[in-house]
């Protein structure tokens, strides 16, 4: 068996979980990460190249020989990353600059959905802040919609809102005060949906489909899912109402109504979609029905899908990439994993970096705990804060209850000054 060299882009607690994986696969020589963290430096080379730089990926890919690379966040996939490999014979994992529009464009995605019959709320796209608000007052005063800016702003720039007057207030800091920047040039305007989230993220080579475990996310900054939208403050897998012939079901009949037909509608308009397809989805009383579209790994839902998954990860990423995805058989281990964000004081706000960090040796000392980096850095000699979400700590176990224990006893293992976390991850499960 050769061995392979592999690029993973990013610098997340994400990436640092992918790496993990791949690093557990007989097949790799040697790991780098552009640019990488704290955590990424102990496993694999972290290499100073942005992960948006382009031209300096691609650069980078060739210097080192490099198999394959994996991409983990969305900026460069929509900028169109995987095309330039592609265009000069590198393998690369991911989807193209027009299918990643599923997630830099909620207007296209919207649009997308209405076309394949997939089940979502109903929303109206604006590009002029006047237009949006006589909409609003248009509405029901009693009325709950949902604010989004249409472009990328890092897992924030979606705003719930309970009534038109909120609603107003979400659409004035998005088009007017461009609290998101370009994201908010265009807005959706959609209906609130109510009922428990759940992520159901799936690998795809374009024609094949498969899913991997049910993960459940924590948005909110605090507890009880009070304060602002933030990238993601904890998750687990499975939720545990979707485990055994429950939870097979709602994965094949999400497969059936959601996956494949998105996967089916890309080919068909010309734009096959490679690489994870992850799909939020609400459970209605009406069903299922979806609420966005990622096209990577998410943030946090990798630091416990991953470690769950029993299947080589570098296995299923060629088979993705070389169109035979159906030949692999995608398994996870029984049990299940959780996961609680450290954030740095005033994330998802303002936040200050260059905090020592103490006690991630000891976390990961404990059975069945991984700490994966996500804002982390190294000055002189110190581990520091780097980032808004510093840490997710990860740990395995027989059933949830299990897995929530080790990680937070992980949690309590590490301190930085101003270091907060939610306490509730999975309680309500």
């Amino acid at each position: 068996m050769s061995k392979q060299r592999i690029l993973v882009v990013g610098s997340g607690g994400r990436e640092h979980a992918m790496v993990w994986s791949l690093g557990r696969s007989p097949q790799v020589d040697e790991v780098f990460v552009a640019p990488g963290n704290a955590g990424t430096a102990q496993l694999a080379t972290n290499v100073p190249v942005a992960a948006d730089d382009l031209p300096g990926l691609l650069a980078l890919a060739r210097e080192k020989g490099v198999s394959l690379t994996l991409v983990g966040p969305e900026a460069p996939l929509a900028a169109g990353v995987v095309d330039l490999f592609q265009a000069h014979g590198l393998a690369v994992f991911g989807p193209g600059r027009d299918a990643a529009q599923l997630e830099s464009s909620k207007a296209f995605a919207k649009a997308f959905m209405h076309r394949h019959g997939i089940p979502t709320a109903a929303a109206t796209v604006f590009t002029a802040y006047p237009a949006a608000r006589r909409y609003l007052e248009s509405l029901s005063p009693a009325a709950g919609v949902v604010v989004k800016a249409s472009g990328l702003a890092a897992g924030k720039g979606v705003i719930m809102c309970d009534n038109p007057a909120d609603a107003e207030a979400a659409l004035h800091e998005i088009m007017v005060e461009k609290a998101f920047g370009p994201a908010g040039e265009q807005v959706l305007i959609e209906d609130r949906l109510s009922g428990p989230e759940v992520s159901l993220l799936a690998f795809s080579d374009g024609r094949t489909v498969a899913p991997m475990l049910p993960a459940r996310d924590h948005k909110r900054a605090y507890d009880y899912d009070a304060g602002p939208n933030t990238g993601g403050m904890g998750a687990f897998a499975p939720p545990p109402e979707l485990t055994g012939p429950a939870g097979e079901a709602f994965v094949a009949d999400i497969v059936r109504t959601v996956l494949q037909p998105v996967v089916d509608g890309m080919a068909a308009e010309g734009t096959p979609y490679v690489g994870v397809l992850y799909a939020g989805l609400m459970l209605t009383s009406r069903g299922p029905k979806v609420l966005e579209f990622n096209c990577r790994f998410g943030d946090p839902e990798t630091q416990v899908i991953l470690p769950m998954l029993e299947t080589d990860l570098l296995d299923v990423a060629w088979a993705c990439v070389q169109g035979r995805l159906h030949e692999v058989a995608v398994r996870t281990r029984p049990g299940a994993c959780a996961t609680v964000v450290m954030a740095a004081p005033g994330y998802p706000g303002v936040y200050p970096k260059g905090a020592p960090i103490h006690g991630v040796d000891a976390a990961n000392a404990l059975r069945d705990v991984i700490v994966f980096h996500a804002g982390t850095a190294v000055q002189d000699g110190r581990l520091v804060t780097a980032g808004g979400r510093v840490l997710a700590v990860s740990a395995l176990g027989a059933d949830l209850p299990s897995a929530l224990e080790r990680a937070y006893a992980g949690v309590g293992h590490i301190h930085f000054e101003g270091a907060h976390f939610r306490r509730d991850i999975g309680r309500n499960a």
